[in-house]
């Protein structure tokens, strides 16, 4: 009878892998009275790096207008380096694509709000999200995309 390997998850390192700050109206956007509207978009990124080893990255792209002028843009990469390995492979995808952004997401958050703080403007917080509704919905589409394909 072979012996079952123990299943192995590390994080190897978090880190902030890009980040930018835009503010392509300033200054005359700032002496702008009117409340500013904001638009998040979020996603979720995975590379091998060697074997047992990804680099999974969760990117925010946070930006305010006011009518359609940009008031700031702010897009960060927040990344970790993961060892994943002996586990049964349907179920590395939830592995990546739910366990993963859920230990990088709250160091993108402090960035993103500390980012926004530090260009002048009230911080942003990213509301908490649900990676595994995020990855279902996505696993759905992808499903449903397929099915759609001509055989």
């Amino acid at each position: 009878m072979a012996e079952q390997e123990t299943p192995v998850f590390q994080i190897q390192r978090v880190y902030l892998k890009d980040v930018s700050l835009e503010q392509p109206n300033s200054p005359a956007i700032l002496l702008e009275q009117e409340q500013p509207n904001v638009d998040i978009q979020l996603g979720v990124e995975a590379t091998p790096v060697a074997e047992g080893v990804f680099e999974v990255a969760v990117t925010a792209t946070v930006q305010t207008k006011i009518q359609d002028k940009t008031v700031f843009l702010v897009e960060a990469k927040q990344a970790g380096i993961f060892e994943i390995r002996n586990v049964p492979e349907d179920q590395m995808g939830a592995v990546i694509g739910i366990a993963c952004p859920q230990i990088i997401y709250p160091y993108l958050r402090g960035n993103v709000a500390d980012i926004v703080t530090r260009a002048g403007f009230p911080p942003v917080h990213l509301a908490e999200i649900n990676f595994q509704a995020m990855y279902e919905q996505q696993q759905a589409a992808a499903a449903q995309a397929e099915g759609q394909l001509p055989q």
